[in-house]
């Protein structure tokens, strides 16, 4: 598999990074630790989550190995322009990671915890849980009593995370 098959699918990633990041700063700042669904983790370990492995991911691909200690930088978060600024920051990193991959590095398998797998699989991955992640941060913000962004509304995101015009 080639870079460029996948260059579509990590546009996408930076769209939808664009509304992840509008649910977070739309949680209210005192509610970062709260577990407004039972038996779910806080809207901080969440967005922690599910923007580390993002990060972590995108570089293991260039590294060949998945290692990322979860907890550590959970605990650095204290607010929520912590928050913010953690997932902008773990975006930017996973964004050059990706600018830097390689053909080569794409099909190489990249060593995690769960097994290992394709280069390629492991973005695909990405994907994945981002989405399902950022589905569960629509149902806290509800629960909190905030409405989330409409899904699909890339154009009130920040102008670097708006969709590409087209020729």
């Amino acid at each position: 598999m080639k870079k460029t098959s996948l260059d579509k699918v990590w546009d996408m990633v930076r769209l939808r990074h664009g509304i992840g990041l509008r649910c977070i700063q739309a949680l209210p700042a005192d509610q970062l630790d709260a577990h407004p669904i039972r038996d779910m983790r806080t809207p901080k370990e969440l967005v922690v989550h599910m923007y580390g492995f993002l990060r972590v991911a995108a570089e293991s691909v260039l590294s060949g190995t998945l290692v990322w200690d979860e907890k550590a930088e959970l605990a650095k978060v204290k607010t929520r322009d912590d928050l913010i600024a953690f997932a902008n920051n773990c975006w930017k990193t996973a964004n050059a990671a990706y600018a830097k991959l390689t053909d080569a590095q794409i099909a190489a398998m990249v060593k995690a915890p769960w097994g290992e797998m394709p280069g390629h699989a492991m973005i695909s991955t990405i994907t994945d849980e981002f989405l399902h992640h950022r589905g569960q941060l629509y149902a806290y913000l509800r629960q909190l009593g905030v409405k989330p962004p409409e899904s699909w509304d890339f154009e009130h995101s920040a102008p670097e995370l708006q969709p590409t015009q087209h020729a």
